[in-house]
């Protein structure tokens, strides 16, 4: 089976800053797309950032100019650096891998990770 598994969520103040990392293991194909989705309460589930095994890179606007994806292919890692906390950013993150694009739905991601809890706090 195809395993996802995250770290480094946590809490933090707001203005600081994290990195969070999903490290997939299992998947044979070289050509997929992994993503960081987000969920708070009372919201949708959310496409965060993303990298593609070809090397396209999408952000959403909530963190565009305060995040950094990177996807280290020969580990099949996808890291996401993420600066400027802010309260609204309070969420559960889950890492989606998909098999070719990155798409912006997550019903389109057939692999997820277990999510992890991040809380700003101001």
């Amino acid at each position: 089976q195809v395993r996802l598994t995250e770290s480094g969520g946590g809490a933090v103040q707001a203005g600081g800053s994290l990195r969070l990392e999903c490290a997939a293991s299992g998947y044979a194909d070289r050509e997929y797309c992994m993503a960081w989705f987000r969920q708070s309460p009372g919201k949708e589930r959310a496409k965060v950032a993303a990298k593609s095994s070809k090397g396209r890179i999408e952000y959403s606007g909530a963190v565009e100019g305060r995040a950094t994806v990177s996807l280290d292919s020969a580990k099949t890692t996808l890291t996401l650096q993420l600066n400027n906390l802010k309260s609204e950013d309070t969420a559960v993150y889950y890492c989606a891998l998909s098999r070719n694009h990155c798409y912006s739905s997550p019903e389109m991601y057939v692999y997820w990770g277990q999510g992890t809890q991040v809380t700003v706090s101001s």
